[in-house]
């Protein structure tokens, strides 16, 4: 059993940056990928950046020359930093886990940001 608690969101304004952190805890072997997603009001919950535990990392095009995603493997930590924030970011930003066949997901934070 994997538990992820997100924090570092609230509300930005417009151009400004966020860094969100998402810690893992529980027992067990170490997580092959963390990602985090997103979710706006009326969308559908979609990925913006995964990484592997070799480092290896992906990101949706909508993010990609703006967000970094990076991982801390001693801390069990993800992060995801955010530049040049726009309105059109606002969502709950969600984390996710996966280890072997089983997924997990944080909570979610809200991240708003205000033109």
């Amino acid at each position: 059993q994997v538990q992820l608690v997100e924090s570092g969101g609230g509300l930005v304004q417009a151009g400004g940056s966020l860094r969100l952190s998402c810690a893992a805890s529980g027992s067990g072997s170490s997580i092959d990928v963390m990602a985090w997603y997103r979710q706006a009001p009326g969308k559908q919950r979609e990925l913006l950046a995964g990484i592997t535990s070799s480092d290896s990392t992906n990101y949706a095009d909508s993010v990609k020359s703006r967000f970094t995603i990076s991982r801390d493997n001693a801390k069990n930590t993800v992060y995801l930093q955010m530049n040049s924030l726009k309105p059109e970011d606002t969502a709950v930003y969600y984390c996710y886990a996966r280890r072997g066949p089983y997924i997990y997901w944080g909570q979610g934070t809200q991240v708003t940001v205000s033109s």
